[in-house]
């Protein structure tokens, strides 16, 4: 018996080699992530400008799901890598089980949404002020409706991307994403402009094509997971519910949740800011396509940040602070170097990134927007490098299970400081383009308070490790030769 070539990987490769490889793959897949998002919004913009709207107002509902989705793999792929690291693979099995059980739940949760709550929800999304405001709820509804009443999809490819993730199986993770990803990009002009022999479906179409790229990829994922994960194969006899190992789950999946649904109620209170200025529709739009471009930049990072939680939670397992601190050094290099040349793509082309949402139905408003997200763009790109070391230490706190320092940085970040200076810069200035300023003071001051927080997590966490106490884990009884 000997431990999995994968999780062998994560302990002894050299950590430049390390972080790309496992990263890298997971990056691709973020990349494609952000492309199918963007082209969603391209192909939404020119079938009707209003519809971008539409779908802008109900997205931080959309972002609730994909924050207790994702936040609660952040705490499953913690805690397996965790106990991979210190051997415990009888506990990983099982933990994979609950981690079942727990995206479960959450999937109910927003199926009950899309049932009984969604038209209530976009009379309170959409404001009377913006035009066409009965169209836009109408459009809402459609589309909201269909993502959280089929929501199984996207519960589920979390799961089996994170288990993939947390053996360093991160080539076979990538296939998943990149498996439902190319399908919505597919879909999507299909499914909106009634394609092929399809009908027009228009704003329903794009979310029918989400829902089938996340059942995509979700099914891959099982498959891969089953065939290519020896060491976290689900298999019946581990299945049963474990109150320490959801506590292990829960304690730093609730914080992550949190600190990505935080990003929900900052939506909402900006896009709520914005539609009551005259120009309020375009402002709307501008803040959505700058969200979508961002992804491009950003979504990199969180991909290298996933593959990070899977190298520290294995190393703080076997209890190696060297190797720790080296992904750390690395992952940061990584990072700023990416959002580094984020920056400078923001900076100098910001308009020929807003004239790809340009409508052809709508002249006026796509000049609007393009005058408007300019600015926006060249203004919001200035938080990007104190960003890189942000999102870097708060992935350290997740994988060592403290994912309540990463919500209180959320916390302070997006609602104790962006929403308030959002609000008092209007009433100082008066104007749209001062008002994109919230998100460079806000990174700063987040900034500030990452570095606090890392440094009493190395006092506490990492400094009592001594790599020379680590033990091998222990094969499992059962385990593949």
């Amino acid at each position: 018996m000997q431990q999995s070539e994968r999780s062998r990987m994560l302990g002894d490769m050299p950590m430049k080699a390390l972080v790309p490889k496992v990263g890298l793959p997971i990056m691709v897949s973020m990349i494609v992530q952000a492309l199918y998002n963007v082209v969603d919004s391209i192909f939404v913009a020119r079938y009707n400008p209003h519809a971008l709207t539409a779908v802008s107002l109900v997205y931080p509902v959309q972002m609730l799901m994909i924050a207790l989705s994702t936040g609660m793999g952040v705490g499953i792929s913690s805690l397996l890598s965790r106990k991979l690291g210190a051997g415990e693979r009888e506990d990983a099995r099982r933990a994979a089980w609950n981690g079942m059980l727990i995206e479960g739940a959450g999937c109910l949760i927003f199926m009950a949404v899309g049932l009984f709550l969604t038209p209530a929800l976009l009379n309170t999304l959409v404001s009377d002020n913006l035009q066409n405001a009965a169209g836009i709820r109408e459009m809402g509804v459609s589309y909201l409706s269909i993502v959280t009443i089929f929501s199984q999809g996207i519960f589920m490819a979390i799961l089996f991307e994170r288990m993939l993730q947390a053996t360093g199986n991160t080539v076979n993770a990538m296939m998943t994403q990149l498996a439902g990803a190319v399908t919505n990009i597919v879909l999507d002009p299909i499914m909106i402009f009634g394609l092929l022999g399809f009908p027009a479906l228009g704003v329903a179409g794009a979310a029918v094509a989400t829902v089938i790229g996340q059942f995509v990829s979700a099914g891959l994922g099982l498959f891969l997971n089953q065939r290519k994960n020896d060491e976290l194969r689900l298999r019946l006899p581990d299945f049963r519910p474990d109150a320490a190992l959801l506590a292990g789950i829960l304690t730093v999946g609730l914080p992550s949740t949190v600190m990505q649904a935080i990003g929900s109620v900052m939506n909402v209170g900006l896009n709520g800011l914005l539609s009551s200025f005259a120009q309020g529709n375009a402002a709307v739009n501008v803040l959505n396509v700058y969200f979508k471009l961002q992804s491009f930049v950003f979504m990199p990072v969180f991909g290298l940040g996933s593959g990070m939680i899977a190298i520290v939670g294995y190393n703080f397992g076997a209890r190696n602070r060297r190797r720790i601190y080296e992904a750390v050094r690395v992952s940061l290099t990584w990072a700023v170097g990416i959002l580094l040349v984020g920056m400078l793509v923001f900076q100098l082309f910001p308009s020929m990134l807003m004239s790809i949402f340009d409508s052809d139905a709508e002249p006026e408003v796509a000049r609007q927007m393009r005058e408007m997200g300019v600015n926006a763009l060249r203004t919001i790109s200035w938080c990007f490098l104190p960003a890189a070391i942000g999102i870097t230490l708060s992935n350290v706190f997740q994988a060592v299970g403290k994912g309540t320092y990463s919500m209180i940085m959320s916390i302070c970040r997006q609602l104790l400081v962006l929403l308030p200076v959002a609000y008092l810069l209007k009433a100082l200035f008066g104007t749209v383009d001062a008002v994109w300023w919230c998100f460079v003071i806000a990174e700063a001051v987040s900034l500030v308070l990452c570095l606090l927080l890392y440094r009493r997590c190395d006092r506490k966490m990492l400094q009592p490790l001594d790599h020379t106490q680590a033990q091998p884990p222990q094969p499992a009884k059962g385990d593949a030769i």
